[in-house]
């Protein structure tokens, strides 16, 4: 059964959207529409193009270089259902997901929905919050903005509190 993800595009070989040389794909579709957004092309939730999430996994292994993969936005959260599939096929190759969101931590779990907790699960790390452009700082190291955080994800299911990457002063 194919498995179908909306994208608006992918970066095959990146070195600014997460940790060592990674894969990138920008999801299409996003609600929060934030002024001063980067990737606002991304926005239209009708543009982009379908693709299917077997056919991207083939993509990835490709390339034996690639140390992760990082979903970026629009948001990858209104897609948890495929990008949970392509996460744990992402995992069976020791490769680490980065994901970018405009959600917070927070927000996410109050969703209550299984398919986004599964796909936080399958987090390394989250980068999470709204872009604000008042806060727009480009000393940051993977983020746009100062309110912006990078969280550990297996230390924060680990001890059951938020804890911040390393690289975010956590």
């Amino acid at each position: 059964m194919a498995c179908d993800l909306k994208i608006s595009g992918i970066e095959p070989e990146s070195i600014v959207d997460g940790r060592g040389f990674r894969y990138v794909i920008f999801m299409q579709g996003c609600p929060h529409g934030c002024p001063g957004c980067h990737n606002p092309q991304t926005h239209d939730f009708n543009g982009g193009k379908w693709v299917d999430v077997q056919d991207l996994f083939s993509e990835i292994i490709e390339n034996p270089l690639l140390k992760g993969v990082t979903f970026s936005g629009g948001e990858p959260f209104c897609q948890p259902k495929p990008l949970l599939a392509l996460a744990k096929r992402i995992h069976t190759r020791k490769l680490d997901l980065t994901i970018f969101t405009g959600y917070t931590y927070e927000e996410l779990l109050a969703l209550c929905d299984d398919d986004v907790n599964a796909l936080l699960d399958e987090t390394d790390v989250l980068i999470d919050g709204r872009f604000i452009l008042a806060q727009k700082d480009l000393t940051l190291c993977f983020k746009g903005s100062r309110n912006q955080r990078i969280i550990d994800m297996p230390k924060t299911r680990r001890t059951g509190h938020l804890v911040l990457d390393e690289i975010d002063g956590g």
